[in-house]
């Protein structure tokens, strides 16, 4: 559904450890990296863009990411937690989303809510 997007980061070092950690899983690597950016997504196709700003405030953005099943969305949350997130939400279904919506959430190190999930 998009082309791309971009999260202000403060800690650029720290953010770029915790996307490699958490998009492993799905499948996304760090495809592109340099003075103040790093971009994630499939091979050579970066679609998320992490971009230094240390005087950002948090603005509480929501982005969720699809994965391929059940163990991907587990692993998420555990390679999150191991690399400075937070839990907000364990992996699991919400049947209040839909009878087959099956999720993680975390909150990553600039305060941003993400979440995979298999559906």
């Amino acid at each position: 559904m998009y082309d791309h997007i971009g999260l202000r980061v403060a800690d650029l070092d720290a953010a770029t450890r915790f996307y490699t950690a958490v998009l492993a899983p799905l499948g996304h690597v760090l495809c592109s990296s340099g003075d103040g950016y790093a971009g994630f997504g499939p091979k050579g196709e970066p679609a998320l863009w992490l971009h230094l700003n240390k005087w950002r405030k948090a603005d509480g953005a929501h982005i969720a990411f699809r994965a391929a099943d059940h163990d991907a969305v587990k692993a998420f949350h555990s390679e999150g937690l191991k690399s400075g997130g937070r839990d907000n939400g364990g992996a699991g279904p919400r049947k209040d989303y839909s009878p087959t919506y099956y999720a993680a959430f975390l909150i990553d190190p600039d305060g941003n809510n993400v979440e995979a999930v298999c559906v």
